[in-house]
């Protein structure tokens, strides 16, 4: 096992203690009706004044099924868009390790990671539940992916060995062959890093390419796609400063700048882009607003309208609200929330933005909150919901 997969994985899979009790298989429960919107993977909100959501909508929940009190597949769920209460419906079996989830533009489709020594990423069709198949990444310890917004390719970040993969999708969902594996050799590792670990690859807003995030080299590389080979060529690259260990990246909707947030460093950092180069400029580090003591901010969340970014806080366990200025150049930050949870690995919002969900890996619990469309600020909504080991959580 490389170790430092075994560090990112176990810093809190199993440090918790018990975790709550796993969702009852339900392979063949079919989602409730969707209508097209916005996805909450993207790390932003959609623009312009929420709609008016009613009924219960799905949520899916990515967990270790190998760690102890792991779930036993993809955790499936409903949530109501007013309240924001969850109720559990069953479980997806038959994926090991979905430890992040992403879904296709069309919706039909979702895919997931195996985060395990001998990586692999599968595709779930939605309509009923059913494993389309897995494919191999070509890398160890997957912990992220992303499709392209044409929703033909599919990226995936391998964390232990520092590669970015990608795969063809096909008009039913299921990924093909691995048609690209990029390897990132170079720059030498950053202090207390034994080799590069690439943890998020996502495509630019303007969909000419593909970053991807690298904690172990303190890189951020930039990748142009032959979208007929399906093939990656690296165009640049961006240095943030030793030791930071960046881990995801997320722009700002004017598609200028882009958003860091450092796990090793404890630090955000706001970046400039290029879109016509694809060359990121990293900024001065800020503030994530946890105080002393050990903290490792995990994901940035930015709304439709720009405005405001949120950051999750693992260690000092909270969401810190950020206020956008300058059209997205500069953060400054307005308060933290308590995430009522332990370790909250990963955050997202529903389609509309109203709400904003944290996986709590540590308290295996997923909150819940209302978003302020005007000031952003966010009010808890009930209790936290259990769910084993929760790392991911994706809302519908």
């Amino acid at each position: 096992m490389h170790s430092g997969w075994s560090r990112r994985r176990f810093v809190g899979a199993l440090a918790g203690g018990a975790a709550a009790a796993a969702l009852p298989a339900c392979d063949d429960a079919h989602a409730p009706a969707t209508t097209p919107t916005a996805s909450s993977a993207t790390g932003t909100s959609p623009s312009g004044p929420a709609r008016r959501p009613s009924g219960p909508r799905p949520l899916y929940l990515g967990t270790y099924t190998s760690a102890e009190g792991g779930g036993e597949g993809i955790g499936v769920a409903a949530y109501d868009p007013s309240t924001g209460r969850i109720t559990g419906t069953g479980t997806i079996t038959g994926v090991g390790d979905p430890s992040y989830l992403a879904l296709h533009p069309d919706r039909r489709t979702l895919y997931a990671v195996d985060e395990r020594e001998a990586g692999a990423v599968t595709a779930v069709r939605l309509s009923d539940r059913k494993v389309l198949g897995s494919r191999s990444t070509g890398g160890a310890a997957p912990c992220h992916l992303s499709v392209h917004p044409d929703g033909r390719w599919l990226f995936s970040a391998n964390y232990g060995s520092g590669s970015v993969a990608v795969h063809p999708i096909d008009a039913s969902g299921a990924l093909g062959e691995r048609t690209g594996l990029v390897r990132h050799s170079g720059p030498p590792p950053g202090p207390g890093q034994d080799g590069p670990h690439a943890h998020q690859c996502v495509t630019s807003p303007d969909g000419r390419h593909v970053l991807a995030v690298d904690l172990g080299t303190d890189t951020v590389y930039t990748y142009r796609l032959d979208e007929k080979a399906g093939t990656l060529t690296e165009v640049a690259r961006a240095r943030t400063r030793p030791g930071a260990g960046p881990r995801h990246l997320t722009f700002h909707p004017g598609g200028r700048h882009a958003y860091l947030a450092d796990e090793v460093g404890d630090t955000v950092t706001v970046c400039s882009y290029d879109p016509a180069s694809g060359r990121l400029r990293v900024g001065e580090a800020q503030s994530t607003g946890a105080g002393p003591g050990e903290n490792h901010p995990a994901q940035l969340l930015v709304t439709g309208d720009g405005r405001h970014a949120y950051l999750a806080n693992r260690g000092h366990n909270s969401i810190a609200r950020y206020a956008i200025e300058a059209d997205g150049a500069r953060l400054r930050l307005l308060d933290t929330v308590p995430v009522e949870g332990d370790f909250p690995r990963q955050i997202a919002f529903s389609p509309e933005g109203t709400l904003l969900f944290a996986a709590n890996q540590k308290s295996s619990t997923v909150t819940v909150f209302h978003v302020d469309e005007g000031s952003g600020a966010l009010r808890p909504a009930g209790e936290p919901f259990p769910s084993p080991v929760a790392v991911c959580a994706l809302p519908l």
